[in-house]
Formats: C-alpha cells, sequence, structure tokens
C-alpha cells in the first residue's frame, strides 16, 4: 500500500500539518510507503530551525518520517514565492514541481490532503 500526503497549511497556525504527519508516521509504522507533498503554506514544515515551545515540532515529526522511509518533495514555486530557497529546508526534503506531484499521485494507491 502505497500513500501520498498532500500538505496545504503552514505549521502551528492549525492542526492540520500535525494531523498529516501524524497519519504518515502511522502508516509508515503500520508498513505502507508514504510520499510527502509539500505545497502552498505546507512549505514552511520542512523549514529548518523550528523550535517552537508547549506545542509538538512538526519538523521533528517530519523528521522521523523521513527516517521511517517517507520521500519528501516540496513545491519550488511556492517556496520561491515564500523567499526560502533548498538551503533554508532540512535535509531529506528536495524541491519539486507539479510534475513530481503527479508521479506521487499515479504511483499511490490513496492520495490524502490536509
Amino acid at each position: 500500500m502505497k500513500f501520498t500526503v498532500i500538505i496545504t497549511s503552514a505549521p502551528y497556525g492549525k492542526e492540520r500539518a500535525y494531523s498529516a504527519l501524524r497519519f504518515a508516521l502511522t502508516s509508515l509504522l503500520e508498513g505502507a510507503e508514504v510520499n510527502i507533498f509539500l505545497i502552498e503554506d505546507g512549505v514552511y514544515v520542512a523549514k529548518k530551525g523550528q523550535n517552537p515551545s508547549e506545542v509538538p515540532n512538526y519538523l521533528e515529526l517530519l523528521k522521523n518520517a523521513i527516517e521511517l522511509g517517507a520521500v519528501v518533495k516540496v513545491c519550488g514555486p511556492c517556496c520561491k514565492a515564500r523567499g526560502l530557497s533548498d538551503s533554508d529546508l532540512i535535509e531529506g526534503v528536495k524541491l519539486a514541481t507539479m510534475h513530481d506531484l503527479v508521479a506521487f499521485v499515479k504511483e499511490s494507491d490513496n492520495v490524502i490532503t490536509f
């Protein structure tokens, strides 16, 4: 089973990205393959240097997902529009285009958007 998880929401404003990362991690632990695509404000989930207090650290959850085998890509044009470059993102996350998202969707059994 392969899932693609699309995250459109920034971390910490709402819990959508948190729910997406929890879903991805649980899927990985249950043996599914997981692709994660960060788009729109979701690109901020992969931004280095996050250290929130009193809330879960989304960046750590994303790193855990990568360690468990998730493939993570981030929309390059969305990053550019928000002033983010490749050097602003954690290791294991690749800049991508809509072609990469289409490829993720084609190879997945299910796609879920948060």
